[in-house]
């Protein structure tokens, strides 16, 4: 039984005609031999699960840096969540739950070490080499890094899903789009939670548009954000919050700009991220023969192979390799 023939009769019959059917993809930049029971979707999803830069992303800082506490986010939980929200609304929208999912577990692959304190200090020493950009990075690793240099070879709507899933990209499937919108309501709902737990902020601090208008729980302002999303777009072309809800998540996105992502708790130990990516980028670009042999392989410059392979690095390995190189190790006389 070639399992794959009833995934598209029920593609077919089930989705919304502004679906993205796994028969339409454009397919993979190098074809492969078809699987009779998963989709060329499902394949992506199954190779980005199952790959490394997927796993590493448990030990990568969603916004706190190092906090002492086994409950707060990290890049993976949030890549889960990002999941699980946009598969709802994919759901409800009668939209393809495969992509979708493919795309959300993909989207934040190419993240560095320290968040986006270690994302800005990768742009900084890139400016005058292209620059650097976490959504740009994760489609390098999809189709260069990973497999030490082979990529994964996915599918057109992921790659374009994933490295268009920020504020200011443009998917060319709504697919993608409830990724991006997806990646929103999933930070901002569990950056607060934390910030919560940390003491960063408390509840009387939200703003007064966001809790009238989404609710005063993490249960009730995601639920909220969801249900929005979907009364406002089932059935069109297009998907989109509606006004109300637009104007109180960026007031809610503002709010967490001034109050959490700028605050001293979650500042304090940038300068050191920055000290440490500055040390090792101006080192392997005097020591290229350190980079892994993959990474020396690659068919870029030197500037680029850098960048690549410490934005590969966990957090605990880029603190590691820092202390290997730059701290001097204690030696006994005899």
């Amino acid at each position: 039984m070639d399992y794959r023939k009833t995934v598209y009769e029920i593609e077919e019959k089930y989705l919304s005609p502004y679906a993205c059917r796994t028969l339409q993809t454009k397919g993979r930049d190098k074809p492969i031999s078809p699987c009779f029971i998963r989709t060329d979707f499902q394949r992506d999803r199954d190779r980005i699960i199952h790959s490394k830069a997927f796993r590493r992303l448990k030990h990568k800082t969603q916004v706190f840096l190092a906090p002492e506490g086994d409950h707060y986010r990290t890049r993976l939980t949030h890549t889960l969540e990002v999941g699980q929200i946009a598969r709802t609304i994919a759901r409800a929208l009668r939209m393809n739950e495969d992509l979708t999912e493919a795309i959300s577990m993909g989207h934040d692959l190419g993240h560095t070490p320290f968040g986006h304190a270690g994302e800005r200090a990768l742009n900084e020493k890139m400016l005058n080499h292209g620059g650097f950009s976490h959504a740009r990075q994760s489609l390098r690793v999809v189709e260069v890094l990973e497999g030490e240099g082979s990529g994964m070879n996915l599918t057109f709507e992921v790659r374009d899903g994933i490295v268009n899933h920020t504020r200011s990209g443009h998917p060319s499937t709504l697919e993608g789009r409830i990724v991006c919108l997806s990646d929103q309501i999933a930070y901002l709902n569990h950056d607060v939670d934390d910030a919560l737990r940390g003491g960063v902020i408390k509840n009387s601090d939200l703003p007064s548009v966001v809790v009238n208008t989404f609710g005063d729980t993490h249960g009730k302002r995601i639920n909220s954000m969801i249900s929005d999303i979907i009364y406002h777009s089932y059935g069109k072309a297009e998907i989109d919050p509606s006004e109300n809800a637009k104007k109180a998540m960026e007031e809610f996105r503002a709010f967490m700009f001034e109050k959490v992502y700028s605050s001293p708790l979650a500042k304090a130990e940038e300068p050191k991220v920055e000290t440490i990516i500055f040390f090792l980028f101006d080192y392997y670009m005097s020591h290229m023969e350190k980079l892994p042999e993959y990474i020396r392989r690659l068919d870029a410059t030197e500037y680029q192979k850098v960048s690549d392979y410490i934005a590969t690095m966990t957090d605990n390995y880029l603190v590691r390799v820092f202390e290997e190189i730059y701290v001097p190790k204690g030696w006994a006389l005899i």
